[in-house]
């Protein structure tokens, strides 16, 4: 068990937000299913927490209510290593969802992610002019494509 694990609050979506994040990464598992009993607060038998895996890292997703929201205050970054895992995470993440600016996407539960390419990283850490060309052409992006920001890279 990892220190410490992310605890996402759902209303009542909790183990179908799950069930698609299962299906989206590849190293993914379901650990436990806890339901509510008579105590309440929510109806006896219904799904209280679903702890799961994506990649090694260990969640917890409670249904909780509408009390809360996500906001983008709080995302998750997937680094990819080819355009193709970033088309392929952005094209499953999306559906349903928002998107948004310079990599960002809402999916459709409402959780923020970031999908970048490693590479990315590499240029901003680069020659500042060139890095300075490569930002200017993320920031008019929506989904990143990493050969856009290396021939930006290359011109700055």
């Amino acid at each position: 068990m990892q220190k410490i694990s992310p605890f996402l609050w759902f209303d009542s979506n909790a183990e179908e937000a799950v069930n698609f994040y299962t299906s989206i990464f590849k190293e993914s598992k379901i650990e436990t299913v806890v339901r509510y009993s008579e105590a309440g607060p929510g109806p006896a038998g219904s799904v209280m927490t679903v702890s799961f895996e994506l990649f090694g890292q260990n969640f917890v997703a409670l249904n909780g209510g509408p009390i809360y929201k996500f906001t983008e205050a709080i995302s998750f970054v997937i680094n990819c290593h080819t355009q193709e895992e970033v088309d392929d995470y952005w094209e499953k993440l999306s559906a349903g969802g928002q998107i948004q600016q310079c990599g960002w996407l809402k999916d459709k539960f409402g959780l923020s992610w970031q999908v970048v390419p490693i590479e990315m990283i590499k240029l901003f850490q680069g020659e500042p002019k060139k890095s300075q060309k490569a930002m200017q052409a993320m920031m008019q992006m929506k989904k990143l494509d990493i050969n856009v920001l290396k021939k930006a890279y290359e011109e700055g």
